[in-house]
């Protein structure tokens, strides 16, 4: 069985979620081999092993992560080289995308981004225009080099365990061009990743202020474990960080469950939530383009649903 290279997203050795999402979708390809670049691999070799790595190929120093994504493209290239897997998986995150282009010119082949699912025959599925059209893909040249949505399978733990390997790799003259300078921790909220969660409750215009996100979006968010999300329009208008939006030039998102409040459902919106699995809309536009999206709608008013949504899912638990 071929190996299936799966690039790990960590801060500070805490594995990401995605990561071990994309261990269970490789192991519906082939023999997935998870590829660790930085320090902190021995504190995640035991978690990688029960959700399915074989094997941990680990490219240890901090001077991986002290220069902007070219070390990791040089990593994978080497492992593509040795081990001719049959696809390299790797997270649909900003860094993600630009390792996976650089990685295809590297290496010459093809890369398709932004993966829902991979068949065992390495044939992914896109949402493509916005949500409005899926498309099947498959890379014709090369080792193919996917990028998958955070959310688009659960991890699964299959108690084992993973054998680590080292790679002999240093940092290239071509990577030492640049070099990161400064890191800023973003503020922690205790509410879960907005683009790993599994519920994200999301405010727009209709929520009519910052108050309005404390006391009407966060409440509910916090009800039901979820990461607070925003509509362009409400984070242009200073209620909520920008880090918080949800959109085309925000965030991604495919939770299970999106609770949309007050947010009319422009394109560019849409593009950011439409592959979510359930979607829940608060509008008191019953005409809303938000509408067409929902599997349940509320024709109503935020201020007073989402408080008595609130207190209901509290009173149930």
């Amino acid at each position: 069985m071929s190996e299936v290279l799966v690039l790990i997203e960590h801060s500070e050795g805490n594995i990401k979620k995605v990561s071990l999402e994309l261990l269970a979708m490789a192991a519906g390809i082939g023999e997935p081999s998870a590829v660790f670049v930085g320090p902190g691999a021995d504190s995640a070799l035991a978690t990688l092993g029960d959700h399915g790595a074989k094997t941990v190929y680990v490219a240890d120093g901090q001077a991986f992560l002290d220069h902007v994504v070219v070390p990791t493209v040089d990593v994978l290239s080497k492992l593509v080289s040795e081990k001719s897997p049959a696809a390299v998986l790797i997270p649909s995150s900003a860094d993600g995308k630009e390792i996976a282009g650089r990685l295809a010119v590297a290496i010459d082949s093809g890369v398709i981004t932004d993966a829902v699912a991979v068949s065992s025959d390495v044939v992914a599925t896109q949402n493509v225009f916005g949500g409005a059209t899926i498309v099947h893909s498959k890379v014709s040249k090369g080792t193919p080099i996917i990028t998958v949505r955070t959310n688009s399978i659960a991890p699964v733990q299959s108690g084992g365990s993973a054998t680590r390997v080292d790679v002999a790799a240093e940092v290239s003259a071509a990577a030492s061009a640049t070099k990161v300078v400064n890191r800023v921790s973003v503020q922690k909220s205790g509410r879960p990743d907005l683009s790993e969660a599994a519920i994200v409750v999301s405010g727009g215009r209709g929520v009519g202020s910052d108050e309005g996100f404390a006391n009407i979006i966060e409440p509910l968010a916090d009800s039901l474990g979820a990461a607070v999300g925003a509509s362009r329009a409400a984070t242009d208008a200073g209620w909520y960080p920008h880090q918080f939006q949800v959109g085309q030039t925000g965030k991604t998102v495919s939770p299970q469950l999106y609770v949309a409040n007050g947010i009319s459902g422009a394109i560019q919106h849409r593009a950011g939530m439409q592959t979510s699995k359930t979607v829940v809309v608060v509008n008191k536009d019953a005409d809303a383009p938000i509408f067409d999206l929902a599997d349940f709608g509320v024709v109503g008013d935020l201020h007073s649903v989402v408080p008595d949504l609130t207190a209901r899912v509290k009173a149930r638990k």
